[in-house]
């Protein structure tokens, strides 16, 4: 059985979806959970939520993209329950479009949240984490960084985000801080909700699995990476796919 009490985490993009199933998996283990999301309200809300289930949670509003609000992100959850156990780095957004058809901003838009957010998070908490001698880091790719018809932005964003895991790790690992990666494969979240019904059958086609990933399947691992059963455990990347290969 895994334990966190006593443990602290942050979990980034965590108002609903991927992020909001692994707060809700860390606080039920235990941890005292900091909700962060661009949206301050579904934060707030998935906060409340988990403190009326008796849980120790909060809500704290963050542009991940804004160096300055990573870092008060990670200063607000030292302050308020004195350490920093656990991040996950969870906030991304898609942008999608063919590369001859993609402009500026779909492309810096997707790197400024689902890669710079990761280092802007990532470098005040591996600070943090040094000075305990203690840490968890979990960054949550895809396996869309293989390469996916129109998701350049993307898929460069994610494949970045395993480049950072692993070189965190090597630096890090010293210091009893482990760093990985998790790399989701088709889910059920708001992000795919919009695919059409023959696109999706298509796609669960193809999943050996035979289903679509549900939000709890990352959580799972997650909460495992974040355990001290993966203590020996960094720079890895992990596939939550259903065996789906890209």
């Amino acid at each position: 059985m895994i334990d966190l009490t006593g443990k602290t985490a942050v979990v980034t993009g965590a108002a609903r979806g991927l992020g909001q199933a692994i707060a809700s998996q860390l606080a039920a283990l235990g941890a005292a959970v900091v909700i962060s999301d661009v949206n301050e309200e579904g934060a707030k809300q998935a906060a409340e939520a988990l403190r009326a289930q008796g849980f120790e949670a909060a809500g704290c509003a963050c542009n991940v993209a804004d160096a300055e609000q990573a870092k008060q992100l990670i200063r607000y959850a030292a302050d308020t329950y004195g350490r920093l156990d656990i991040l996950v780095n969870n906030a991304g957004i898609t942008r999608d479009a063919m590369l001859h058809k993609m402009e500026p901003a779909q492309w810096s838009d997707v790197i400024g949240v689902n890669l710079t957010g990761v280092y802007n998070c990532l470098q005040p908490a591996a600070v943090l984490m040094r000075g305990q001698g203690f840490g968890r880091i979990i960054n949550i790719s895809s396996i869309s960084w293989l390469g996916n018809i129109g998701q350049a932005n993307y898929a460069a964003a994610k494949a970045g985000v395993i480049g950072l895991t692993k070189t965190a790790a090597k630096e890090l690992s010293g210091r009893g801080i482990t760093c990985n990666a998790i790399c989701p494969g088709f889910m059920d979240t708001e992000m795919t909700k919009t695919i059409p019904d023959q696109v999706k059958e298509r796609m669960i086609a193809a999943i050996p699995a035979a289903r679509i990933g549900k939000p709890e399947d990352v959580a799972q691992a997650v909460a495992f990476l974040a355990s001290d059963a993966a203590a020996y455990i960094t720079g890895e990347v992990l596939n939550v796919s259903g065996g789906l290969q890209v």
